[in-house]
């Protein structure tokens, strides 16, 4: 099982799981995922720091990992649906509240 705190809510952990989520083909170079490197620069936070939380995403089973080296990252979105709606990871990335959608779509 993930550890994650509930009680401080992971603005990183967010921020990653929701760049993934939200993460469209045209983002991507490979239709694979994306590359924990790829991702840091995407969210603009330190690549170990990206690292953990895709761990910790890949625990809870929202995130899925292709090959060794390099690493490439995707969203369970078949996984994301079926998780219990009181799950704190399941919580985290619905709560829109402090979204900015613009990051996300181009309308």
């Amino acid at each position: 099982m993930y550890e994650y705190e509930p009680e401080i809510e992971d603005k990183e952990l967010k921020k990653v799981g929701l760049e993934l989520m939200f993460m469209t083909p045209e983002k991507c170079e490979k239709s694979e995922g994306v590359t924990a490197v790829e991702l840091a620069k995407m969210v603009n936070l330190p690549l170990e720091t990206v690292k953990k939380k895709l761990n910790i995403l890949k625990d809870a089973e929202v995130v899925r990992v292709k090959g060794m080296n390099p690493k490439y990252w995707k969203f369970d979105e078949y996984n994301f649906q079926r998780m219990d709606e009181h799950d704190e990871i399941f919580k985290l990335l619905c709560s829109f509240d402090d979204v900015d959608f613009d990051r996300y779509f181009q309308y």
